[in-house]
Parts: structure tokens; sequence; C-alpha cells
């Protein structure tokens, strides 16, 4: 499940006929309220909020926030299939989707999100979207050092003041524990918070929130 062959070959099977957005868990309205008032408390009147949605896919979760984001926001949607990122391109540049604000911009990108430092600069973004990412590398072979250096790179290019909100299936118990232990090996101080968005078609979803602290341990 971390193998970009494997992807580019589910995203190729996709995406034959018509195009169609595809997506893990849930879509984006079962998830705005987590989204846009997080965006909305930390607009600022300088430049737009960066946004980046890591193993986009074909989701409409990135396209979304940039039309229903009321502040304006830089959004980069990032896929470690190239496969991915052209058919989103194609489909934007096909029906092209109009910003809520007209600062906001989009962009798709292909990168492996264990590498997030070589693409963006230390301390930039002020929200980082993993909606099924982590859970899909966890299931990997080599998942448990791959998602701890995702949460690593995540945390090395958020700001102060921004936000990595993980949504997973797995159990609180178990993920807490293991993002609280990939945080003191990146040592950058953070704190986890959790909300359980409910059941959708008979699974309970949650959210993990990790904030960087600007205090030292």
């Amino acid at each position: 499940m971390d193998k970009k062959i494997t992807w580019d070959r589910f995203y190729t099977e996709n995406s034959k006929g018509t195009f169609k957005n595809f997506e893990w868990f849930f879509g984006f309205q079962s998830i705005k309220d987590c989204i846009l008032p997080l965006l909305q408390s930390s607009a600022g009147a300088d430049a737009p909020l960066r946004v980046l949605d890591i193993g986009c896919g074909t989701s409409a979760l990135g396209p979304c926030i940039y039309r229903h984001s009321g502040c304006a926001v830089n959004v980069t949607c990032a896929d470690i299939s190239p496969v991915a990122v052209q058919l989103m391109q194609k489909h934007v540049e096909n029906t092209p989707v109009q910003p809520c604000n007209p600062s906001s911009s989009l962009v798709f990108k292909e990168i492996d999100c264990t590498e997030l430092e070589e693409h963006f600069e230390p301390k930039s973004l002020t929200l980082i979207l993993d909606k099924g990412t982590t859970d899909a590398v966890l299931r990997s072979k080599t998942g448990q050092t791959k998602a701890g250096q995702i949460v690593s790179q995540c945390l090395k290019v958020l700001n102060p003041s921004g936000h990595l909100l993980q949504f997973s299936d797995e159990d609180p118990d178990a993920r807490l524990l293991w993002l609280e232990k990939e945080i003191r090996r990146s040592e950058i101080s953070a704190e986890v918070g959790i909300q359980e968005l409910g059941v959708i078609r008979g699974v309970t979803y949650f959210c993990y929130q990790v904030t960087p602290c600007t205090f030292h341990h």
C-alpha cells in the first residue's frame, strides 16, 4: 500500500470511463466543520494560508476547500502517484472550480509525503490533511517506519500555530499512543487532540489533531 506502482495501477483502473472523484472513508461534507473553522481562526491580513492534502489521490477534498474557504488559501494536493495527479489536473481543467476567495489557488503535485522538506520551507504550512493516507501506509510491510516519517515531516513544515489533521478509523487507544511516540521521536513538541466524527456507513471515524507547541519540554 505504500508503493507508487500500486497506486498508479489503482488509479489507472479507476479512471476508465467517465472521471469520478474517489473518496477514502468519506467526502468533504463529513469533515468540513473540522476544517473551515480552523482556517477561519488562522486567517490573517497578509498572505493566503497554505494548505496541503497528502496522499490526495483523486479525492475532491482539496478542490472543495479551495471552493468553500472564505479566507484565502493556497491548496496543494499531493500524491505519490503521477497518474492520480494528472487525472486531477485534467479534471480541473475540464471542469474548472471557482474559489470562494479570489486570492486562493489550487495546485496538484507529485510528492512523496515522507519527503515534504524537499518541497516546502520549514514552518510554512498552516494546515495538513491526511485522510486515510497514514492508515494505508501503516498496513504495508514498512508501514510503521514510513508513517512515522510522515508525522515527522509534517511537524517540520507546519508553522507553530498550524495543525495536522489525521482522519482515521483506528481506535484512539492505538492511534494516540502511536502518535505520541512518533512526536517524541521527531523531537518537535506537539499536542494531540481527538474528535469523534461519528458513524459513517457502519464505521466510527476520528479526527486526530496534532498541533506544534511553542514551548519546549
